[in-house]
């Protein structure tokens, strides 16, 4: 147990980098939030592979906010083929004919997550946002994509062009706990500090709402008592306009 208590050290150190150098973006992506809110406008999310993870974290969640709509691209998963979605999330041109079948406009912003930053898929869906005016919000890992080159053909990764960037603080390479019994590393970080860095993002669009007297539509527990008569009057009113609901 001595390495799994190692990794779990290092998720706490993690975690405390996070507290130390990221509140200031998380006070800034909640606010993007909150203005498209204020707007009547979504949040929709979007990751490749297992950053597909993060795109779902927020939605239809306990405590979540109602207008939050996910792009869930099949071919982009890993359920229909972990090695296609590798060779997908690489195609140019893809992007925005992803994004161009969903009713995103000004009012709304996305909340991109890619660990390394560096693909083309992400790289064009910024640019896809951004022709439609709205603000992009990047969940990345600072360290590995400035480590690495942009496979784009504009040399640019999603920390270059997002409006706001969290930083996972990750390590090169995700897996964090190097094993020199065979010479690699395992253990990544990249999901349990998105997943903290995406809801304290939320929290922090909540608080701001309640600070501008506006109530925020959220999602409660259907696994509590009461549950379901509160989700269902929000299913009432976004089930036929988020389709994944």
């Amino acid at each position: 147990m001595n390495k799994a208590k190692t990794y779990i050290e290092q998720l706490q150190q993690l975690i405390q980098r996070v507290l130390e150098t990221q509140l200031p973006q998380i006070e800034k992506a909640g606010a993007l939030i909150a203005s498209s809110l204020l707007r009547q406008g979504y949040l929709y999310t979007f990751g490749t592979g297992h950053s597909h993870m993060m795109a779902e974290e927020l939605f239809y969640r306990a405590g979540g906010l109602a207008r939050v709509y996910p792009i869930l691209e099949d071919a982009l998963m890993l359920h229909n083929g972990a090695v296609k979605s590798t060779d997908m999330e690489r195609l140019e041109g893809y992007a925005e004919l992803i994004l161009n079948r969903y009713p995103c406009c000004e009012n709304d912003c996305l909340l991109i997550a890619s660990n390394s930053g560096r693909n083309q898929v992400i790289i064009e869906m910024v640019f896809a946002a951004h022709k439609k005016g709205m603000k992009v919000i990047a969940l990345t890992n600072r360290t590995h994509s400035e480590s690495q080159a942009s496979r784009h053909s504009s040399g640019k990764k999603l920390y270059e062009l997002a409006d706001v960037v969290l930083d996972n603080q990750g390590c090169v390479g995700d897996a964090s706990l190097f094993l020199p019994e065979i010479n690699r590393s395992i253990g990544a970080t990249s999901t349990s500090l998105g997943a903290l860095l995406l809801q304290a993002t939320v929290i922090a669009a909540v608080e701001q709402l309640l600070e501008q007297n506006y109530q925020p539509e959220l999602f409660a527990s259907s696994n509590l008592d009461g549950g379901d008569a509160i989700n269902q009057q929000l299913l009432s009113i976004y089930q036929p306009l988020i389709k994944p609901l």
